[in-house]
């Protein structure tokens, strides 16, 4: 008993770091890219994140990962933190945190399309109406001004976002089928390691490095860095991958319809970011539809 106690307050511990950090780690993001290069930041703050608990594992003794294990963590951080989190950062620089957090959550509605067209399940009647009405959803939030009304969603921006949660949602479902170290944690920080490093190729290729003036970075981006870095790469990344063990992928997906609200809201009130009536119905579309489908999902007996 004492166990099974152990073993749900861990999950439950899990899904609130997923739940409320990322939502706020949206907002943080766009503090940070102010004054410092979007792939360089998110390169640093994840090769400092996956340095620091990689280190410290060691320290542990934990077993030393195998090839095999590398090439694990080559691939999801390739799709997880470069294509995913990569283009989430870029995007920012042309899109309002909160409604980036809005096209993100479509997450849950990309691994069930993925699991259905690899033949690995066939949904029902109840989550292919979800996935129509969540996607539709992100397009009545990208589409003309004239059409949803507001401001027009920069288009390069909003391709991105979409690409990256797709990202995310391969990597994520990659992650949980592929050989990795028996302890989790080591999991994810060679994760973080190797994508950080692949984020710095990025910026490098993108010539951040040679325009890189650290004296120009603000404080606020600074603070936000830092907090990325801790709560947002070591708290709450960490967590996720956890849960993708220790839970079904839909499940540990539902992060997706709070993190919107969440950023939305913070968004708006330390940010100034809209919060009109298009952003209004595209999130409560989107979060619904994301909703009935994890509902649908859960409903039916784990095979995992």
């Amino acid at each position: 008993m004492p166990e099974q106690i152990h073993s749900r307050t861990l999950l439950y511990a899990a899904f609130a770091a997923v739940y409320l950090i990322w939502g706020s780690t949206y907002l943080a993001i766009r503090f940070a890219i102010e004054t410092m290069p979007p792939f360089t930041m998110a390169g640093v703050r994840f090769l400092i994140a996956g340095g620091v608990l990689y280190s410290w594992l060691r320290l542990r003794k934990v077993d030393r990962p195998k090839p095999i294990h590398w090439r694990t963590a080559f691939i999801v951080g390739g799709l997880m933190l470069l294509g995913g989190n990569g283009g989430v950062v870029w995007a920012e620089l042309f899109v309002p945190s909160g409604l980036a957090a809005l096209v993100v959550a479509t997450v849950p509605l990309w691994i069930v399309l993925l699991v259905w067209l690899t033949g690995r399940g066939r949904p029902s009647i109840a989550v292919v109406l979800g996935l129509l009405v969540g996607f539709g959803g992100v397009v009545w939030l990208m589409g003309p001004e004239r059409i949803a009304g507001g401001e027009r969603i920069e288009p390069v921006g909003a391709i991105v976002l979409v690409l990256a949660a797709l990202a995310w949602a391969i990597g994520s479902l990659y992650f949980r089928e592929a050989p990795h170290p028996e302890s989790q944690s080591l999991a994810t920080a060679m994760s973080m390691l190797v994508g950080g490093a692949l984020l710095l190729v990025a910026g490098s290729a993108a010539g951040e490095l040679a325009e890189l003036d650290v004296s120009a970075f603000s404080a606020k981006s600074w603070v936000a860095f830092w907090y990325l870095v801790v709560f947002g790469a070591l708290v709450a990344f960490s967590a996720y991958l956890w849960l993708m063990g220790a839970t079904t992928p839909t499940r540990a997906a539902t992060y997706a319809y709070v993190n919107p609200v969440v950023a939305v809201i913070l968004g708006w009130i330390l940010a100034a970011e809209p919060l009109n009536p298009r952003v209004i119905i595209a999130a409560t579309v989107i979060v619904g539809a994301v909703a009935l489908i994890v509902t649908e999902q859960g409903a039916k007996p784990s095979k995992t």
